[in-house]
C-alpha cells in the first residue's frame, strides 16, 4: 500500500497544511469519492492467506531480505512495503488481533491497547478492515469547512476514496488540532 497523499499542500517548516489544495487530489474538491474514518493504528494486510505488517525503511538503510517493496520516495529516500507477520515477540499484538479462522484479503488497521497509545480506546487488539470503515456522507470539502468539521470529532481524520482507487487523506493534526475532548 502506497502512502496516501494529503489533500492540501503542507508547509515543510511547520508540518501543517496550507489552504492550497494538493493538485493530485483535485477530485476530492470536485466532490468525487466518499469519505471514511481514518483510524490511528498501524496498517496491515491479508493477502492469499498471509498476514503482513507495513514497514518504512528510512535513510537508505538496507531492507530485510523478506521485505516486499511497494513504493520508494526519491525526495526522502524512504522505502514503503510489507513484512510478513511471524512468531517473533515483536509481532505479538498483530497475532493477538488476528481472529481464529481467516480474514478476507484486504488492508486493515491494527488498533488496541499497545498500539499508538490506544487513542482509539479499544479493549483488545483488533483489526478494522479499511473498506469497512465508517462512511461520512456529508463532509465539507474546503479547507475551512474540513478544519471546523474535524474540530468537533474525536477521530484521527478522513480518507477520501475515489471510485478508480485513488485516495487522499486529511488528519486533525494537519490543521494543528488535537484529539480528545475539546
Amino acid at each position: 500500500m502506497k502512502k496516501i497523499p494529503t489533500i492540501f499542500k503542507k508547509n515543510i517548516d511547520t508540518g501543517l497544511v496550507s489552504d492550497e489544495p494538493n493538485p493530485i487530489c483535485d477530485w476530492v474538491f470536485n466532490g468525487e469519492g466518499k469519505a471514511t474514518r481514518k483510524y490511528d493504528g498501524t496498517c496491515t494486510k491479508i493477502e492469499n492467506g498471509k498476514y503482513y505488517k507495513r514497514r518504512t525503511i528510512k535513510n537508505n538503510k538496507i531492507p530485510p531480505p523478506d521485505f516486499i517493496e511497494v513504493d520508494f520516495d526519491l525526495n526522502t529516500n524512504k522505502r514503503f512495503g510489507w513484512l510478513e507477520v511471524n512468531s517473533k515477540s515483536e509481532d505479538k499484538y498483530y497475532r493477538e488481533a488476528l481472529p481464529i479462522g481467516s480474514l478476507s484479503d484486504g488492508t486493515y488497521e491494527l488498533v488496541g491497547p499497545k498500539i499508538q497509545d490506544n487513542i482509539e480506546k479499544f479493549e483488545k487488539h483488533t483489526l478494522i478492515k479499511h473498506s469497512e470503515a465508517t462512511v461520512f456522507n456529508t463532509v465539507p470539502r474546503t479547507f475551512s469547512g474540513l478544519k471546523e468539521w474535524l474540530s468537533h470529532l474525536d477521530i484521527e481524520g478522513l480518507v477520501f476514496h475515489h471510485p478508480d482507487g485513488r485516495m487522499g487523506k486529511i488528519k486533525k493534526k494537519d490543521f494543528g488540532l488535537k484529539r480528545g475532548a475539546e
